[in-house]
């Protein structure tokens, strides 16, 4: 009964304990709040959020993460509060940033750390943007136009972009923006254009190199054309295919299109000698070693000038596989492979000779160099320069041209330039070409070499042929309808065409006997035999 009687006493509100949300030590209630304000103005911004994050938290893991991330932040504390440390971690920083870099140097090929940044690095294409050109006068004055830069493989049409790019980058209202054809698609062009547009909204203009623009389809072309007419963006585009095959003609109109040659040897002579004295990690020099035994600092490599010489005349006006290649011979010889077990290693004309040979020719079956290779056998076979026709037959099965099309071309020659003034080189142009058919490459290089010279000494008629132009040309010209066909010329299998009058009043005799007009109505007194050539 006395139990029942028991009043259990009610705890203090003031001596309650609060558990502070910030450093989770336990406190009365009267002094929480103070306490908590001081917690905030302590601790760093970065405890407080390490701490927000561990609420939602259950207590065991609270406890531990809090304890994990209070070391942590101490241990930051104390770094940043050390000055020994802080120039120590600095120190590390910038040691693994030039280790970085240097790896990204040495990983990069020659060709792309030799890209010039100004325009008077360029080596070559004077007719394009050398001094005094209206493309080089623009760019300086940092007017970028529209452009289709249309060259060979290694002529510097990437050089150009990369000295667009830098001079974008020296401006504040213009930026650059590279992509390919070989990777990108419709929707990062689109995703380009996006930017531009907002980046126009701040005055910026949105330069958009695009490499190997070629690849891109006449319907994915057609993208480019309301941004570049609007001027959203600038477009630059690459190719190594004629433009007027390859593009649109409506994003042609729209764009200037820069014929960039071949790089001549000498061209590419400057570029490897620049690349040999600009680039400190290949440690080589141009010269001899008598004339460099004087020097203290002897370099690990030696690279002889006529080997230089010979590297400029076999790359085909390529700089990109000039420069590949002398790489590759730096890279292949080592210190101490010369004659002093100690001295430089010297490249030789015969070093680079056994490493590296002409294992290429710029020719494409498909595009441009295809077209021009035969046209120039043709013309050869017409003008009767025997020398001229074999030179070009044989570079056209040198670069991996179809037999059957010289062949075949070679029976065009045989009728159009030769014709009846030579009736049997049409038979023998018939004769290789089925030669070609049944024996191949390479057995049959010499029937096409034979029948290509045989052409050409030949004696030429284009009396045929010019005479089957001017009928053709009389057949467009002609106004309104054809005229009809004689009765006498008909045809009349049946008695109703005969009936007709078809037939009638035809002779087998000669024209000047028969008394008949073999031509139309109204044409008997043509001629497409005269000769006005």
């Amino acid at each position: 009964m006395a139990s029942n009687n028991i009043v259990e006493k009610e705890p203090n509100p003031d001596e309650l304990t609060i558990s502070c949300p910030i450093c989770d030590k336990e406190f009365k209630k009267a002094v929480i709040e103070e306490h908590a304000n001081k917690c905030l103005f302590l601790n760093t911004s970065e405890k407080s959020k390490l701490k927000q994050n561990t609420v939602d938290q259950p207590n065991h893991k609270r406890s531990s993460s809090h304890f994990k991330d209070t070391t942590l932040h101490e241990k930051r504390l104390r770094i940043s509060t050390s000055p020994s440390s802080a120039a120590s971690a600095n120190s590390q920083l910038v040691e693994t940033k030039s280790k970085t870099q240097t790896k990204e140097v040495k990983s990069m090929p020659l060709a792309e750390r030799m890209r010039p940044l100004h325009l008077e690095d360029i080596v070559g294409q004077k007719q394009a943007f050398g001094p005094g050109s209206m493309l080089r006068s623009s760019i300086e004055r940092k007017i970028i136009p529209n452009m289709i830069l249309w060259g060979p493989p290694g002529c510097g049409k990437t050089s150009l972009a990369n000295v667009i790019a830098n001079i974008c980058k020296e401006q504040n209202n213009m930026r650059f923006v590279k992509l390919s054809a070989t990777m990108a698609g419709i929707n990062d062009v689109k995703e380009v254009v996006k930017v531009a547009k907002n980046e126009a909204q701040f005055k910026r203009q949105t330069v958009l190199f695009m490499d190997e623009i070629h690849r891109f389809n006449k319907l994915q072309q057609d993208t480019f054309l309301p941004h570049v007419e609007n001027g959203t963006i600038i477009l630059v585009g690459a190719t190594t295919e004629n433009p007027s095959f390859s593009l649109n003609n409506a994003l042609l109109s729209r764009c200037r299109v820069v014929v960039m040659e071949k790089l001549s040897a000498e061209d590419v002579l400057i570029i490897l000698k620049q690349a040999i004295q600009q680039a400190s990690n290949l440690k080589a020099v141009v010269g001899n070693i008598t004339n460099l035994q004087k020097s203290s600092d002897l370099p690990e490599c030696i690279v002889e000038e006529a080997s230089l010489q010979w590297l400029a005349d076999v790359c085909d006006g390529d700089a990109r596989v000039a420069l590949g290649a002398l790489e590759l011979a730096l890279a292949a010889r080592t210190p101490g492979s010369a004659l002093l077990n100690t001295g430089p290693a010297i490249i030789t004309l015969e070093d680079i000779k056994d490493g590296i040979k002409r294992s290429h020719m710029v020719y494409d079956q498909k595009g441009e160099e295809h077209y021009n290779t035969v046209s120039a056998i043709h013309k050869s076979i017409r003008a009767s320069d025997d020398n001229a026709a074999l030179y070009w037959t044989t570079r056209a099965m040198h670069g991996g041209e179809d037999p059957l099309y010289i062949a075949r071309r070679l029976v065009r020659a045989a009728s159009e330039d030769i014709g009846l003034a030579d009736p049997t080189a049409l038979v023998e142009a018939v004769a290789c070409l089925q030669g070609c058919q049944h024996i191949g490459m390479p057995e049959c290089d010499v029937l096409l070499a034979q029948c290509a010279v045989r052409l050409a000494r030949a004696p030429k008629s284009r009396e045929v042929y010019c005479a089957m132009k001017r009928c053709r040309s009389s057949l467009v010209e002609m106004k309104g309808p054809l005229p009809p066909i004689p009765l006498h010329l008909r045809n009349a299998p049946t008695k109703l065409m005969k009936q007709l009058g078809y037939g009638s009043g035809y002779n087998m005799c000669h024209k000047d006997q028969s008394g008949l007009n073999y031509m139309p109505e109204g044409m008997e007194d043509t001629d497409f035999f005269h000769d006005d050539d």
